[in-house]
């Protein structure tokens, strides 16, 4: 055997057991938490901790893990001359075998065996396995906005590419050592999993790594919750009740026995009977709102007169359950109508505008119940996606819509509300009613049929008693959760670029005040966000002005989110809507994973008559290039250069670091 076949040989050998155990408990906190990255979005927070956790400790040797143990690579690592591969340190050796281990398992933890039932979890999700946490609830502190959308993004990844960009970015792994990894935790395809990990860093960016070691993917610094003390104490008085009448039911089946009937057919069993009864919402106490690290809609208690008023909560859950024939539902886009599980939260019940309403949370959708008080009309249900809410989405709900008018139920840390246009960016918020429950006192609602005269939204301030004491404008969309309005100034102005802030200032409703009359095309889409940024301004030719670039991107509940590009002057007025120059629909462009953008448009001096082509690009934008029946190559940001009406051109942009740009929808 040759010295290259000996090392190759002693490089797929496994390690001592006491040096993997020592390798578990030196890095353990890493290996939680890439076990915790790579196993699926789709399980609860909790799930995944604990399910984190037990690979790491079963994937020691000797608990049988899927792969073949003799064949995990060690790193490669190159010799001081470049003459082949020496042998890895100990340290490392350990290092590679246990987290290939790790992976191996996380990856496998999603797999389905042939002809497994899809309805049903992978096999590995229904066997028991230790930590085992009863009465608790385990969840990793909260990050901020970036977090969570980085998280989001990784859901929607294969769980390889997941995998190989924790590598990546998190243990800064040079791609060959990625690859033999991947390769020994069974992966297929290890390269196709490694371009889609580059893809997603090419988007986030270098903070990438910084957002990994954040508190949110954290899973051995935990919180902890109980589950519900009141459930847990029926459930245990409802065991012992059930185990009576069955002991009763046995003793009389075996004394009677059967008795048969000629013609009996099996009892069918009718709709209308609740999932969950009204004793088994969870309701959370008031003051939970003040104290809390997740400030969204688990944190609002159960409010209104009629919140204990049992009949009408079974009524509600019942239609909620098995709707009735004529209920009329509704759902917001990518929301399912499914019946309510047993983690569902009361948030409100009362009588509004002669209606009785129902607000319910169930951890991903908000639902609306409504009861009209004549017994001949039908009853209402409504639902609209809720997860991942946060202060300013979980802000308000729609309780009533009647005649052009909307009455808002607000989140209890909303300490002053105001009503604005809009359209009338100069003119102050007039102050809005609220009672001591939170409900609001009727709004006119945007409406996209009338013309665009004006457009209310609602501007709150939250309350000191969450740190996050700021105001910040919500506007009707259409669902129940009015959809949080920012804004992103210039560069060059003084802020960092690319950070969304709150649209509250002189700047920001100048700004909103040429786009909010695009805001109606985006009723019933699911919008939880929009940002309006504006991220060019130009001198126009001839002494035509000034303009200004805007990319407005409304962000979904479901991920996907929708851009509009729009190009305004000084010369016009300052309520008229900004020029259309490009759309595009599910798209990462102008959010943090798409931060370069260039657009162009067609622009006549009003003196002269002359036709222009005018193109601008963001902060990152070196050079614009146009090629076709017009060429022309502008250094800087802008370009502006005499074209016909009618010329066909193609517009790119080059970035300081010599990537090429295409425009948005083109």
């Amino acid at each position: 055997m040759s010295t290259s076949q000996r090392r190759r040989a002693k490089a797929f050998e496994p390690v001592a057991l006491d040096h993997a155990e020592a390798v578990i408990v030196d890095q353990y906190t890493r290996l939680v938490r890439l076990a915790y990255l790579t196993l699926p979005g789709r399980l609860s927070r909790h799930r995944r901790v604990l399910a984190a956790h037990s690979l790491v400790q079963r994937a020691l040797p000797g608990f049988r893990v899927r792969h073949a143990t003799a064949r995990i690579p060690l790193p490669r690592t190159g010799s001081a001359d470049g003459g082949g591969p020496r042998e890895a340190e100990p340290a490392r050796t350990g290092t590679a075998y246990m987290t290939a281990r790790v992976l191996c398992a996380a990856l496998a933890h999603e797999r389905r065996p042939r002809g497994w039932p899809d309805r049903l979890p992978p096999p590995r999700q229904l066997r028991p396995a230790l930590p085992v946490v009863w009465g608790l609830r385990l969840f990793p502190r909260a990050g901020g906005t970036e977090e969570i959308a980085l998280a989001q993004v990784l859901s929607e990844l294969p769980a390889p590419a997941r995998a190989a960009f924790v590598l990546c970015r998190l243990d800064r792994l040079p791609h060959p050592e990625v690859v033999d990894l991947l390769t020994a935790a069974d992966v297929s395809d290890p390269e196709a999993a490694l371009r889609a990990a580059r893809r997603v860093e090419e988007t986030v960016g270098e903070a990438a790594g910084k957002l990994l070691r954040s508190q949110e993917f954290d899973a051995c610094s935990v919180q902890t919750r109980p589950t519900d003390l009141l459930r847990r104490r029926r459930r245990f008085r409802l065991v012992w009740c059930a185990a009576g009448i069955t002991a009763i039911s046995c003793a009389a089946l075996l004394t009677i026995g059967p008795v048969p009937v000629p013609g009996d057919k099996p009892a069918r069993q009718t709709g209308g009977r609740p999932a969950i009864s009204a004793d088994a919402l969870l309701r959370t106490p008031p003051g939970v709102w003040a104290d809390t690290s997740r400030v969204d809609f688990s944190a609002w208690p159960a409010r209104g007169s009629r919140a204990d008023d049992r009949e009408l909560l079974t009524r509600a859950l019942a239609a909620w359950t098995d709707p009735p024939p004529g209920t009329r539902v509704g759902a917001a886009r990518a929301t399912t109508t499914e019946p309510p599980p047993r983690s569902t939260q009361l948030l409100y019940a009362d009588v509004v505008g002669g209606e009785a309403v129902v607000l319910f949370h169930d951890g991903r959708r908000v639902v609306r119940y409504v009861e009209p008080a004549s017994p001949t009309e039908p009853a209402s249900l409504d639902f609209s996606r809720a997860d991942d809410s946060d202060v300013t989405t979980a802000a308000a709900l729609a309780v009533s819509r009647k005649d052009g008018k909307i009455r808002y139920l607000t989140a209890p840390w909303i300490a002053e509300a105001r009503t604005r246009d809009l359209l009338r960016p100069n003119s102050p918020g007039r102050p809005l009613d609220v009672t001591g429950q939170g409900l609001t006192a009727a709004v006119d609602a945007p409406s996209a049929a009338a013309p665009c005269d004006s457009l209310p939204v609602l501007q709150l301030r939250s309350s000191a008693r969450i740190v996050e004491k700021h105001a910040f404008l919500v506007t009707d969309l259409g669902d129940l959760a009015p959809a949080h309005l920012s804004y992103t100034p210039l560069p060059g102005t003084g802020a960092p670029a690319r950070q969304p802030r709150e649209a509250t200032s002189g700047t920001a409703l100048q700004s909103w005040a040429r786009g909010a009359c695009r805001l109606s095309e985006l009723r019933g889409r699911g919008v939880r966000a929009v940002n309006q940024w504006d991220f060019a301004d130009q001198k126009l030719p001839e002494g035509g002005g000034r303009a200004v670039w805007s990319c407005t991107r409304a962000s979904t509940w479901r991920g996907p989110g929708s851009v509009l590009l729009q190009f305004r002057t000084s010369a016009e007025s300052a309520t008229a809507p900004a020029k259309v120059v490009g759309r595009a629909r599910s798209t990462a462009a102008c959010s943090r994973f798409g931060q370069h953008v260039v657009a162009s448009t067609r622009w006549t001096a009003p003196g002269s008559g002359h036709r222009y082509l005018l193109a601008a690009g963001s902060r990152d934008v070196t050079r614009i290039t146009v090629t076709g029946d017009v060429d022309s190559e502008r250094r800087g940001r802008t370009l502006a250069v005499r074209a016909p009406e009618d010329a066909r051109v193609t517009v790119r942009a080059r970035l300081a670091d010599g990537e090429g740009l295409s425009e948005v929808g083109r």
